[in-house]
């Protein structure tokens, strides 16, 4: 399975320019799609999802025009955006039932049996008869999945998934990603770096609706080794470091900045050699 974005321009009424020139090649598996917010993450989402026309370009799943056949592809299309509602005073069974419907599975049992399969997956059967809107966020976003699932999608897009979650429910979410997408395409479309770093094989960062970078993450860590140097300073040197050394972003570490700088040899005066992570190569990226 491939989806072939090319060439992929969008701008709206207002002349903000969300997508130019957007060219990617993305398959099987989790693929990871970073920016900061208004980067035009969203935007691509929506596009991909038939929500919304381009006004140039094309998208391709396998051989299925995507642009050209958003009944076609809302078939094959699973879809998590940032904010979803629910029907208040409805279950998860009874809501997912009603989509499975919807999706075009008539048969009552095997309804039945999809739904409750899928609440299964999700880890959500024994509370599958509680009104949806009482959910926990991590609940609410696992029954976004099953939602997404039915119909036994080829693509499934997520937009900023783990937004809220407190930690054991972002691992918990995480986990069910990467167990969905061992033969389907996922998009994780997410400003939280250590996401892509811990779930993609492949990702793409995107700012102001240009392509900056995209590959392999751990391939990128690869070429940045040996040019990341770390230092921790007092909290108002920050702008004087900032004037004489190539500093990509700082973090707090124990109520001092630690600063992150990239440079080809030691720059000395204390800083010290650090292995690269996604953070850096992200933050040297959109710098």
């Amino acid at each position: 399975m491939k989806l072939s974005i090319k060439n992929l321009c969008k701008t709206y009424a207002n002349g903000v320019k969300a997508l130019d020139d957007i060219s990617l090649d993305i398959h099987t598996g989790m693929f990871g799609l970073l920016g900061p917010n208004g980067a035009g993450k969203s935007s691509l989402m929506r596009t991909l999802a038939t929500l919304q026309k381009a006004d140039s370009g094309s998208v391709f799943l396998d051989d299925l025009d995507v642009l050209s056949n958003p009944m076609s592809v809302k078939k094959l299309l699973g879809y998590l955006p940032q904010e979803f509602g629910v029907y208040p005073n409805q279950s998860a069974y009874q809501l997912l039932n009603y989509y499975a419907y919807l999706k075009g599975i008539v048969n009552k049992k095997e309804r039945k049996e999809i739904v409750h399969a899928l609440l299964q997956q999700v880890n959500l059967f024994e509370a599958r008869n509680k009104n949806v809107d009482t959910y926990s966020g991590g609940m609410r976003q696992r029954f976004g999945i099953a939602q997404a699932l039915l119909g036994r999608p080829k693509l499934i897009i997520v937009d900023e998934p783990t937004a809220g979650l407190d930690p054991a429910e972002r691992i918990r979410f995480n986990n069910l990603l990467s167990e969905i997408s061992s033969n389907i395409i996922v998009i994780l479309s997410t400003h939280i770096v250590d996401d892509v770093s811990d779930l993609c094989n492949d990702m793409a960062i995107i700012q102001n609706g240009r392509l900056l970078l995209t590959g392999s993450p751990l391939a990128f860590m690869e070429q940045f080794e040996g040019t990341v140097w770390t230092k921790r300073i007092g909290t108002n040197e920050l702008e004087d470091y900032k004037k004489t050394y190539n500093v990509i972003y700082s973090h707090l570490q124990s109520g001092n900045p630690l600063i992150h700088v990239i440079s080809e040899k030691d720059p000395g005066n204390g800083f010290k050699a650090s292995s690269p992570n996604l953070q850096d190569i992200y933050f040297s990226t959109i710098k």
